[in-house]
């Protein structure tokens, strides 16, 4: 598999200076919502509003406006432009209308004006607020990943927002909104300074001297790449003032091109490591799941319901439908155009047809892995594949956990390619005993035995149990109804745990338990021999800290540029 260029797009906002964002952010941000208000507003007092303009501008073919008995009638509440009309307040009325505007642009134009946010070697820092400021900061170190989302609307004004998943409880920096090269074109920046090239270069400067231009290799890191984005770009940095001068036509077409191009850019990564996912699939998977076997039941519930006269359902269980069903479309939706590849700074899933998104995943973030197969799926050799990632919880809002399903279905040989891109080091070590771990049983290529006693406690899937090392990874197999395989990289577990209750005592059994950042994934055994468990609890605990102390794969920019100098 030949290795795709490494990308050196610069986009002068990683400069350690202050920017701004587009000038639609605040529109985009909070404008929607005040357009929502303001036709809600207008629906519900169109009649009076017609009446209105016609008592202004057509007295003679308006209706009778009765301001008294039947008509405003001191009804404010209910009828505020009766009153304003009624009391002769229609001057006073939209000199009010017009002070609310010009407040409102004042706002937005103050609110542009005063998000700004800057990255340097050290942090992507965002300060905002009006009345109230504050000043946000998002360590490069720390940084597990970078979130291009595309919503519907910030499509049309060729923007995105950038989302920054930093380690901690709601740390997470947003940049909405971008123009939408130029949020690409961040997003390298960023995980180029992250990964530690920055470092090496000024490093290798140290050692070397300046370059030839005369600038230090940090100042080459961040803005001398030989290949910028093309500054003659509208919104480009250093671009003409009337390079923004553009025809009609032309803006159009580009935003039809921007919607109908892919999330992954083609020149990123070789096609053989690209995953796509076909919309049948995508449509039998969804239907096939555990979703709409409850949708099934709440819909048999409700029809029950409506038989017998009982209409409480309604109340109870109609909005547990329409939330069912919300996520079952969001789920589709979210799968269509679905690619994920390795790039030169991590791993990176694209998705959506409309609204889009896409993740990168830098190396050295991901903590557990697990690779499930629903019962349902098991005809058709259907899996689906979650992480866990430090600032990424279970908890999190919709779109957050939604990131951590990096393959919402795929075949086994996809299963192979996206561990293959989500454990690259290990990848040679563990491509052998995959297979065993998805479907074998009863201690098959290199897996631990679980004892027939353990049948007790797990009679259905003590034959499935078992662990396995290699590469530096943990693989524990697990699950009958679902099956499941869960790999867990040593460099970054947290601990590991050791439990045995009364009855697995009495049967020499015992659990082991990997703990890692919370997520969906929850790296466990629930029974193995017990003398085993202790082996293991000792041999994990010793493997842990001999590779996280050799671990260096958080800067993958330094391992890029050695192996390239060599």
């Amino acid at each position: 598999m030949s290795a795709p260029v490494r990308p050196q797009r610069v986009t002068n906002l990683a400069d350690g200076e202050w920017h701004r964002l587009h000038p639609a952010s605040p529109l985009l941000r909070g404008g929607l919502a005040l357009l929502a208000v303001l036709g809600f507003i207008i629906a519900n007092l169109r009649e009076r509003l017609v009446d209105m303009f016609l008592v202004l501008f057509a007295p003679d073919l308006a209706p009778a406006f009765d301001p008294g008995p039947g008509g405003f009638d001191d009804d404010w509440a209910n009828d505020p432009l009766g009153g304003i009309v009624a009391n002769g307040l229609i001057g006073w009325a939209i000199a009010g209308v017009a002070v609310v505007i010009v407040l409102l642009v004042v706002g937005f134009w103050l609110s542009w004006r005063l998000h700004t946010f800057r990255v340097t070697h050290e942090a992507v820092e965002v300060r905002s607020g009006i009345l109230f400021r504050s000043h946000r900061s998002a360590r490069l170190d720390r940084i597990q990943g970078i979130n291009v989302t595309r919503p519907l609307f910030a499509r049309l004004f060729g923007t995105a927002k950038l989302e920054v998943s930093v380690a901690g409880q709601s740390a997470n920096v947003q940049l909405a909104y971008l123009g939408s090269a130029l949020a690409d074109g961040l997003r390298a920046d960023i995980l180029r300074l992250a990964s530690g090239a920055r470092a090496a270069r000024a490093a290798g400067v140290a050692v070397g001297g300046p370059t030839a231009a005369g600038t230090t290799g940090a100042e080459v890191a961040v803005g001398a790449a030989p290949a910028p984005i093309d500054a003659a770009a509208p919104g480009a940095p250093g671009a003409p003032a009337y390079a923004g001068r553009v025809h009609v036509p032309a803006v159009i077409g580009h935003r039809v091109d921007e919607f109908l191009a892919p999330e992954l850019d083609p020149m990123l990564a070789p096609p053989e490591s690209v995953v796509h996912l076909p919309l049948g699939r995508v449509i039998g998977s969804t239907f096939l799941g555990g979703s709409i076997m409850w949708l099934a039941v709440l819909v048999a519930v409700i029809a029950v319901g409506f038989g017998t006269g009982q209409w409480w359902v309604l109340f109870s269980f109609v909005p547990a439908v329409i939330g069912l069903v919300s996520y079952v479309w969001s789920r589709i939706t979210k799968s269509l155009r679905y690619s994920i590849a390795g790039t030169p700074d991590g791993v990176r899933i694209g998705h959506g047809l409309l609204s889009t998104g896409n993740q990168t995943i830098p190396p050295g973030r991901v903590h557990a892995i697990e690779v499930s197969q629903w019962i349902l799926w098991r005809p058709f050799g259907w899996w689906s594949i979650r992480i866990n990632v430090a600032g990424q919880s279970v908890s999190a809002s919709n779109e957050a956990a939604q990131r951590t399903l990096v393959l919402p279905v795929g075949t086994v040989a996809d299963v192979h390619r996206v561990l293959g891109l989500l454990l690259p080091d290990a990848a040679s070590a563990i491509e052998p005993i995959i297979d065993a771990g998805l479907t074998g049983r009863s201690g098959t290529a290199g897996y631990s035995r679980t004892p027939v006693r353990a049948a007790w406690l797990r009679p259905f899937s003590w034959r499935r149990i078992g662990w396995a090392l290699a590469g530096g990874v943990a693989l524990l197999r697990r699950g009958w109804l679902q099956r499941s395989l869960i790999l867990v990289p040593l460099a970054r577990m947290q601990s590991v745990a050791v439990a045995a209750g009364p009855i697995a005592r009495m049967l020499r059994l015992a659990s082991v338990r990997i703990h890692t950042v919370a997520g969906p994934v929850t790296p466990n055994l629930s029974v193995v021999d017990r003398a085993e468990g202790f082996a293991l609890f000792e041999r994990l605990a010793d493997d842990a800290v001999e590779l996280a102390a050799s671990d260096t794969s958080d800067h993958w920019g330094v391992r890029s540029e050695a192996a390239d100098a060599r």
